[in-house]
């Protein structure tokens, strides 16, 4: 049986010489009933396991992989009982009683008893005299190691926290922190943050693209395309976990980029059918015309995004690696759906995609008078419009060369979270640096020389008697108890000075130790990512655009829009200017992962809209040959879209700065400020001005060239 989409009749045939999208989009309008069909299978089978997908992936990954603190970690682990940097620390406190009262002693049994029984922890050391037994007596540590890896540490934490802390009463309290608890509380604080996030930006989402297209048919069709999307990407990690641990932030970010992307692409592609439906009434007709043009740009686009994304795969730190491969795999569903789903769709409601039309949709034109007009100022004006964007942008960039970045303090755990309650319960008993022990591990010979020199270095206020190795290797390990807090910047400079002075066989390591390497991993990588990033965009849009000065052009002013969203960012999370009005407390720098992750994520955005203006200026410039009606013309035709599509963005990532947790308050306000000054000074004023001033030379390229790369038209029919 042949399925004919709305017309119950056989489909006409397509042209001879139609472009591969476009037969693609004929086919699945064609065989709407199979392509939704293959999708629900999809959906039920990936969204079975999607429930699941917070509980099933990884919690911890935040370190750098062959780093001397891994190391560190490993050996702990290995050979010291798993008196490692991810063992869980219980701090009982009583102001009762003290350590050695039989009501503690009950309560530190008790906790003991539930590591016990559990696989995943290795040996439990009682608060000792002198070590983790406070001077007053009323306070004591008890040390569970890690018998499991540290996501599964995590895990374990989640898991017996509410536990542990039941284990209170009205004269004792109990707190576990440590690393593995920061970790489980930090992510469990920032996951509530971004579902609440998410559930505020559907309705506004809807709102906006309601007023952009003047109809709840096609305002309604990108959220649910972009909702499939989320499905399948989520059932797919959860699956991925199975074979390699998945951090839980890729779910987190994945959610909140493909539902901004997702709907980017499809309210493009409806744009642009509408348009083509106007024109031509056949269905499959207009489907093919729209993945013809709009779709070209759709999948180029996604090539963009997926490139500079997997240039942050370079990186040697679990968490961050993870996170990008989440991004990628929601893009490629939300790619998937809108290059199949979608059109099969359209092809079968047709111009029922107008359904619910406002009464002012009626006289919407898919050439907007409005951006037309803007389009025209900008041809006639171009210098003082363009010279003023370049201005604001660089006075928007001036503010990153002071940035400073590290990894995130306590101060990003809620203040009423257990592990914070613990932390500063230890650093009221024991001293601002007892939280962030260092680890060094040595071989006995060298262990009289290690106490020494580290007793000397400065910073250091303490240095723990040497332990043998449980395992009787020739290994002992010895703790340096800080004199400052775990996330002060003169810790780089403790750790540093240890390493360099102490013997040869000693190892350093620890919580501190692991932040500090993650980012020195992190700032040495940096600017190879940009590299990586910044060629593979010229390169994709070189091929896109088939002309070498646009395809430069496009790439630079994406890089502008970066810059400047990172001044921003300097301006607010460092310095923190409007931190009340935000309701944060800066830590006085960025969070370390934020320039090679938001970087990477910020400038996908940007050359996502760079593909879809200059996509439209070449398509117009291919019928016509006259630069002014391409440069006129690609932003009366694009121009709206970008708004919409910017403004969801915007809606989307600003309602994550409504989080009471830091990262994913930075997280929302950087993509958003990102988005902002890219659509409003990059994309609708800086682009079309360099449109203008190049003229025919933007769309010139070489004959050579023109042999090289693959023919790419923009043009349908």
């Amino acid at each position: 049986m042949t399925i004919t989409g709305n017309t119950g009749s056989a489909p006409p045939a397509a042209p001879p010489d139609e472009g591969i999208l476009a037969r693609l989009g004929r086919t699945m309008a064609t065989h709407m009933r199979w392509v939704i069909g293959v999708w629900l299978i999809a959906l039920v089978a990936l969204g079975a396991a999607a429930p699941s997908v917070f509980t099933s992936l990884a919690g911890a990954g935040w370190q750098a992989d062959g780093s001397e603190s891994v190391q560190v970690r490993e050996l702990a682990e290995q050979h010291f009982g798993g008196n490692s940097s991810a063992a869980v620390q219980v701090v009982v406190h009583s102001d009762t009683y003290q350590v050695t009262d039989p009501a503690i002693q009950q309560t530190l049994a008790d906790a003991t008893d539930l590591f016990t029984k559990d696989s995943r922890f290795g040996a439990v050391v009682a608060p000792q005299p002198g070590m983790t037994i406070s001077p007053d007596g009323h306070t004591g540590i008890l040390i569970a190691g890690a018998n499991a890896s540290t996501d599964d540490m995590v895990s374990a934490v989640d898991q017996l926290g509410k536990e542990l802390t039941a284990l209170s009463t009205d004269s004792i309290e109990v707190y576990p922190t440590g690393a593995s608890a920061l970790w489980s509380d930090f992510n469990k604080a920032n996951h509530e943050a971004m579902i609440k996030a998410e559930m505020m930006s559907w309705p506004v989402t809807l709102a906006i693209m309601v007023l952009a297209f003047g109809s709840l048919v096609a305002a309604g069709l990108p959220l649910l395309l972009t909702l499939a999307g989320l499905v399948a990407s989520a059932g797919g990690l959860v699956i991925l976990n199975e074979i390699t641990p998945i951090s839980v932030w890729a779910m987190n970010f994945a959610m909140m980029f493909a539902l901004a992307l997702g709907i980017d692409y499809a309210l493009f592609l409806v744009a642009r059918f509408r348009d083509a439906l106007a024109k031509n009434p056949d269905p499959r007709a207009a489907v093919a015309e729209t993945m013809d043009t709009a779709g070209k740009a759709v999948v180029l686009s996604g090539l963009t995004v997926l490139v500079s994304l997997s240039a942050v795969l370079i990186v040697p730190a679990p968490a961050v690696r993870t996170m990008a491969v989440g991004i990628m795999l929601a893009v490629i569903f939300v790619l998937a759906a809108t290059l199949t789903l979608l059109p099969a769709v359209l092809g079968k409601i047709g111009a029922k995609v107008n359904g619910g039309s406002l009464p002012y949709a009626k006289r919407q034109q898919h050439r907007s008078p409005l951006f037309a007009s803007w389009a025209s100022l900008l041809h006639r004006h171009p210098w003082p419009f363009g010279i003023g964007a370049v201005v604001i942008l660089i006075a928007l960039i001036i503010p990153v060369f002071g940035l400073k970045v590290a990894m995130p303090s306590i101060a990003v755990v809620p203040e009423d979270a257990p592990v914070r309650q613990g932390y500063e319960l230890v650093q009221e008993q024991f001293g601002d640096g007892a939280p962030g022990m260092l680890q060094i591990i040595t071989s006995p010979d060298d262990a009289p020389e290690t106490a020494r020199i580290a007793g000397t270095v400065n910073g250091v206020a303490m240095v723990t008697p040497p332990q043998p190795a449980a395992d009787g290797s020739d290994l002992v390990m010895l703790q340096a108890v800080p004199s400052v807090d775990p996330s002060d910047h003169a810790m780089g400079k403790i750790v540093g000075d240890l390493r360099a002075q102490l013997p040869e066989s000693a190892l350093v390591g620890g919580a501190p130790a692991e932040n500090l390497d993650l980012q020195q991993a992190l700032n040495d990588y940096l600017p190879i990512v940009i590299a990586v990033i910044l060629t593979l965009g010229f390169l994709l849009l070189l091929v896109a655009l088939q002309a070498p000065l646009i395809a430069i052009i496009g790439t630079l002013v994406s890089l502008l829009s970066t810059g400047a969203a990172f001044g921003v960012a300097k301006l607010i999370f460092q310095d923190g200017h409007g931190s009340g009005l935000l309701g944060f407390e800066p830590q006085g720098f960025l969070n370390g992962w934020g320039p090679v992750f938001f970087f990477a994520m910020i400038f996908a955005i940007a050359m996502d809209y760079t593909v879809f203006l200059l996509a439209s200026a070449k398509e117009h410039y291919e019928r016509t040959g006259d630069p002014k009606i391409a440069h006129i013309d690609g932003l009366a035709h694009s121009g709206r879209v970008i708004a919409a599509a910017a403004a969801v963005m915007v809606a989307v990532f600003f309602t994550f700065a409504l989080a009471d947790p830091l990262p994913p308050k930075e997280m929302g306000i950087i993509l958003g400020v990102a988005v902002l000054l890219d659509a409003v000074l990059v994309r609708l004023i800086l682009l079309p001005v360099m449109l203008r001033l190049t003229g025919k030379a933007a769309c010139w390229s070489p004959a050579w060239l023109r042999r090289a790369l693959p023919k790419i038209s923009f043009s349908h029919g």
